[in-house]
């Protein structure tokens, strides 16, 4: 029996530091029925009655203008429109990136043209001794 009225108390401990931080720290656009700082007078003096008043009558679920709904990015028009804008920057980026790359490897090939006609080789290690 002990064991229980220990878990009930810590349950209500822990109740009533939820209802008091979230009392206080909520923004004043979501309180109702009272003044916040009233609330959080009413949730400090009478705290499982008052935290349990404030959950029910003192505070909104949203603030107001904030309701929005949830939309699959592919029913969303301001994503797929992004999207589009995406590849076609995508695309160009890629032909410069193929277009510079094909550049860097005729660049190779000519340095090891040139190499070879001077009768430099391909072998490891240190050349400047």
């Amino acid at each position: 029996m002990v064991r229980l009225w220990l878990v009930v108390g810590v349950i209500a401990a822990v109740f009533y530091i939820y209802s008091i931080v979230d009392t206080a720290l909520i923004e004043r656009s979501r309180v109702r029925a009272l003044p916040k700082p009233a609330w959080l007078a009413v949730v400090i003096v009478f705290p499982l009655i008052g935290g349990a008043l404030w959950f029910l009558f003192g505070r909104t679920r949203r603030a107001s203008g904030q309701r929005t709904r949830m939309v699959a990015p592919d029913d969303n028009p301001e994503f797929l429109g992004t999207l589009g804008r995406t590849r076609v920057k995508n695309v160009k980026q890629t032909r410069e990136q193929e277009e510079r790359i094909r550049q860097m490897e005729k660049d190779l090939a000519e340095l090891d043209e040139t190499k070879n006609k001077n009768g430099d080789t391909d072998q490891p290690g240190r050349r400047d001794g």
